[in-house]
């Protein structure tokens, strides 16, 4: 049967691997619901919580036995292929997929492992780093997913880093992706649902648009959604199982060393695009991390002023505040992909007006903190004449008692 099968044309052969780990994630993942409640890992209602019940966690297994099966059991007699020669296979003219692929599952292994203990048993955040580093050693010695090189935007010096400096960027990157990923995971199919629209848009580019081709990316990126589309429906609101950090520290994980192999490659456009793709954790993420600072509160510290918290005391839904997430990460999406085809002014001019229309929603919402809505003062400084004449009043008077 499966000689048969491996005939098949390779679109079709594909097709019918990634339906497959689709329908495996979807037959599994109420299992996984329910050893979730057999092995406590939970998530009781408190003052952080959203859900009013208590809910089973560890929702990621389903996701990465259903991507391992794909990963590490269908795809690799299907794929071989010609990669540009590195560090770890410049001795031999084919790579087949098992050789790129076991230690991104070994890796991902070790941080869902993580993220499980930190479900049933609540871990310190340094442990979960000290997790996440386990994996990021695995990548860094076994394969040759290095940030060594970095191209500034727009016409910019290609920078070449020295092994210190790669080893150190690649691993805040990775730290940094997985840790404001799974800040996200606060609402029902809010994580799942972003991943999915990041790794498709992630998938798109990296087939058609890095500079040095690599099927193993879009392949290994498609069979991630494949897994994470068989566990949405039971996490779309009203969910019946979570994430957890199982799951969320996992696709962060995946996210991160997928979306770097977009950055090794010596074009402005690659270097922008990843960041784009995953705008909206990072941006939460970062101004997370600036708000508490200026709150002179520990920069790790949870708090109800992200996105998401920030539109429901607004009065949205929860399916509502989902659906407007979305949309942001649809227009990033949109927006990575268009930055490709663009001119390089074209390019310029699109990602000022994204910087900048970004920084007014952020305003807008009030996620910097109450008080704190520096682009709007400006505006109003400039188109409010009433305004401006009190601002300029209050100064003088500063300068008076001086």
């Amino acid at each position: 049967m499966f000689d048969k099968f491996y005939t098949l044309p390779f679109k079709t052969q594909f097709l019918l691997i990634m339906g497959v780990t689709f329908g495996v994630s979807l037959l599994l993942t109420p299992l996984v619901r329910l050893l979730a409640f057999k092995i406590g890992a939970v998530d009781s209602p408190n003052a952080r919580r959203i859900n009013t019940k208590v809910m089973p966690t560890a929702g990621g297994i389903a996701i990465f036995l259903s991507f391992v099966l794909s990963s590490l059991i269908f795809l690799p007699p299907l794929v071989r292929t010609v990669l540009p020669m590195g560090p770890w296979h410049a001795d031999r003219a084919v790579l087949h997929y098992f050789d790129y692929i076991w230690p991104v599952v070994v890796a991902g292994g070790i941080v869902l492992l993580t993220g499980l203990i930190d479900d049933i048993r609540e871990i310190r955040p340094l442990t979960k780093v000290g997790g996440i580093t386990l994996g990021f050693l695995v990548i860094w010695f076994f394969t040759d997913i290095h940030f060594s090189n970095f191209k500034i935007p727009f016409h910019g010096p290609m920078l070449i880093f020295p092994p210190w400096v790669s080893f150190f960027v690649t691993f805040v990157w990775i730290v940094l992706i997985t840790n404001a990923f799974n800040i996200i995971d606060g609402l029902d199919g809010l994580a799942s649902g972003v991943s999915l629209i990041s790794l498709v848009t992630l998938g798109i580019t990296s087939y058609f648009f890095l500079p040095v081709p690599n099927v193993f990316l879009p392949i290994t990126i498609f069979a991630l959604v494949a897994a994470i589309l068989g566990f949405f429906p039971y996490n779309y609101h009203p969910a019946i199982i979570y994430l957890g950090d199982t799951g969320a520290l996992f696709i962060g994980f995946m996210l991160s060393i997928l979306s770097l192999q977009g950055l090794k490659n010596a074009t402005a456009v690659a270097t922008v695009t990843p960041l784009i793709i995953l705008g909206v954790p990072l941006t939460d993420s970062v101004v997370a991390t600036i708000r508490r600072m200026l709150n002179k509160q520990k920069f790790y510290m949870p708090d109800k002023s992200h996105l998401h918290h920030r539109l429901l005391q607004m009065g949205f839904t929860q399916r509502g505040a989902v659906f407007v997430i979305y949309g942001i990460a649809s227009t990033f999406a949109t927006i990575s992909i268009i930055l490709n085809i663009s001119s390089r002014l074209g390019g310029i001019l699109l990602v000022i007006a994204l910087l900048f229309g970004l920084e007014i929603f952020i305003e807008l919402v009030g996620i910097w903190g109450a008080g704190r809505n520096p682009l709007m003062n400006v505006l109003k400084f400039i188109g409010n004449s009433g305004y401006r004449a009190e601002i300029l009043e209050q100064r003088r008077e500063r300068k008076q008692k001086k």
